[in-house]
């Protein structure tokens, strides 16, 4: 985080109400002192995903409802550190990011080191039509490519929303996929293209 924006959001925290009950400090401090304690670090699960950024610090002290200010610089600066693909080529191979799209492997106390992570993308979408188990969590991506076609700007959109979602939306509860690297380039243009492309089961 810029020095510029952290002062920012040093002056607005300073400045501001306090947040409402839900959003309690003392209550999340011994949450997660009961976490700490009662939890125990196992595979690739750690007890650092404990540990608080800014964007999750402000999304809990308000309950998901920040003030737009502090809202906007937060986004700018998450929407800034997204990392555009080489090239700019955005789309790989949708067949692999369908098995992407169905795996929720990976990064859990239960998968080994190797285990290939995969973007559990239906736990929380519609997607193929074929697909009859999806989650409602999120909204519905069917037919995504063909509904909103494929200029330019909807590509780098989409590709950020895919790498750190809370670039455009401070408190989604959608994984920032890229930057937490739970996803490299090459498995999010993989899923790019199973939205995108013509010949993929989302699009049919």
């Amino acid at each position: 985080m810029s020095i510029r924006i952290s002062v920012a959001i040093c002056a607005l925290l300073l400045g501001l109400p306090c947040a409402p009950a839900l959003a309690d400090d003392a209550a999340l401090r011994t949450a997660l002192e009961a976490a700490r304690r009662d939890f125990e670090a196992r595979g690739p699960a750690g007890l650092d995903r404990l540990d608080l950024d800014a964007v999750q610090t402000v999304c809990n002290r308000w309950a998901n409802n920040p003030p737009s200010e502090l809202q906007s610089l937060l986004q700018a600066e998450q929407l800034a550190a997204v990392k555009y693909p080489e090239g700019g080529n955005y789309l790989g191979d949708w067949k692999k990011g369908e098995a992407l799209a169905q795996s929720g492997r990976g990064l859990t106390w239960s998968d080994g080191a190797k285990v290939a992570t995969g973007g559990n993308c239906y736990n929380c979408h519609e997607l193929a039509s074929t697909e009859l188990a999806y989650g409602t969590l999120g909204p519905s991506l069917a037919r995504y490519g063909q509904r909103r076609g494929r200029s330019p700007d909807l590509l780098r959109y989409t590709w950020a929303k895919i790498y750190n979602a809370k670039a455009s939306s401070l408190c989604s509860n959608m994984p920032r996929f890229g930057h937490s690297g739970a996803l490299g380039e090459a498995q999010i243009r993989h899923i790019m293209a199973y939205l995108f492309d013509p010949q993929s089961p989302v699009n049919r």
